[in-house]
């Protein structure tokens, strides 16, 4: 997209509400959550592994709560991070008020599931006193049976007639301050759902194409599905679930909001799928600079073209711009900045990229002090 072209994109209007430090819906940025994998009771191993998502950008971490010895786990994790935790439960009320009590900024519970009406209230009740939003999850692998049984088979109406119910119980408690998930594996199913509840309730729509698969295809699917409903402005969260390290959900769940612009971090890499004429190895130098500057958290863009056909063209769009030839050219900001040898090329555009990185830093920090200055 071309820097001064608007994006078509219109989120739906949704009610904002806080997941710890978080905001979620209203004119809050869509949120990236992910998942842990770990033992929970296991603490040391998800202390790092939520670290290691939250270094790759992830603003919220779901964790698993299935028995009250998770619960107390929980408790010595909240201890020791800083991003937003949700517990994921099931069931089980008392481990939802036992976690309420430790610090959880997020319950994921189904109301219907807890059972009777003074377990759902005490549970309400809780995530009222500490201000904590509760998440409705719905998903087409666990519908109630009687949905099944009228259905016959998981459908968008299905999903949405369980969600419902949810909020129904909810609304009835008066606790508007929740979000909600509609999930299924199959894509047209998932899509469906959200934009049939898109226009039925006012909270954040939390995304996600339920066990979508391994890296590659879990990816593929998910962008897809995601990509769908992100387009027609709706979701307020996005997890992308990958029988895969969470990191690299997190790193795909960013790469869709940049691709979309709807969200800035780190380089958006331009970069040619490579041919016969090229000047140098587009894809080796692609590896190797991604993994290298795989640190910068500075929104840029970085265009490596191997050859003159498309290479200037792209460069003039980028804030730093590789064009293969005799020799190498590299540009800046659009213009010719300098020439480049295949044999230090990757050195000297890391080198480059960091001090371009530094300079956009710059310019951005006294742009923001001068605003402040004029408002004031």
């Amino acid at each position: 997209m071309n820097k001064n072209m608007e994006n078509p994109i219109k989120r739906r209007v949704s009610r904002k509400i806080w997941v710890g430090k978080v905001p979620v819906g209203g004119d809050a940025p869509i949120a990236i959550q992910t998942m842990t994998n770990t033992e929970t009771t296991d603490v040391a191993a998800t202390v790092a592994q939520i670290k290691r998502a939250q270094d790759a950008g992830a603003d919220i971490v779901r964790v698993s709560v299935p028995t009250m010895d998770a619960a107390e786990a929980f408790g010595a994790i909240r201890s020791q991070v800083d991003v937003p935790l949700v517990a994921d439960i099931h069931f089980d009320y008392r481990i939802a008020l036992r976690v309420a009590e430790l610090g959880v900024d997020c319950l994921r519970i189904n109301p219907g599931n807890i059972g009777r009406e003074d377990r759902v209230r005490a549970v309400v009740d809780a995530a009222k006193d500490k201000g904590i939003p509760i998440r409705i999850g719905v998903n087409a692998g666990s519908l109630e049976k009687d949905l099944q049984k009228k259905y016959g088979e998981p459908t968008p109406d299905a999903l949405v007639e369980s969600a419902m119910r949810h909020i129904d119980i909810l609304d009835r408690l008066n606790f508007p301050d929740f979000k909600l998930s509609l999930k299924a594996s199959d894509i047209f199913m998932t899509v469906a759902a959200y934009r049939k509840i898109a226009n039925q309730i006012e909270q954040p729509l939390h995304l996600g194409i339920t066990e979508a698969g391994g890296l590659r295809g879990g990816t593929v699917k998910s962008s897809i599905g995601l990509g769908l409903l992100l387009w027609d402005g709706i979701g307020d969260t996005i997890r992308v679930s990958l029988a895969a390290d969470p990191v690299e959900e997190v790193k795909v769940g960013w790469d869709m909001l940049k691709s979309l612009k709807l969200r800035s971090r780190g380089i958006n890499f331009i970069a040619c799928p490579s041919c016969s004429r090229q000047n140098f190895d587009v894809i080796k130098t692609m590896n190797e600079l991604e993994q290298r500057v795989d640190d910068i958290r500075t929104d840029m863009s970085v265009s490596v073209i191997g050859c003159v056909v498309n290479g200037p063209g792209e460069a003039k769009e980028t804030d730093l711009g590789l064009t293969g030839g005799q020799p190498n050219l590299v540009y800046l900001d659009g213009k010719p900045a300098g020439k480049l040898s295949n044999e230090t090329l990757v050195d000297d555009l890391e080198r480059m990229i960091r001090e371009r990185a530094a300079q956009l830093d710059e310019e951005r920090k006294n742009l923001i002090a001068a605003v402040s200055v004029t408002e004031s």
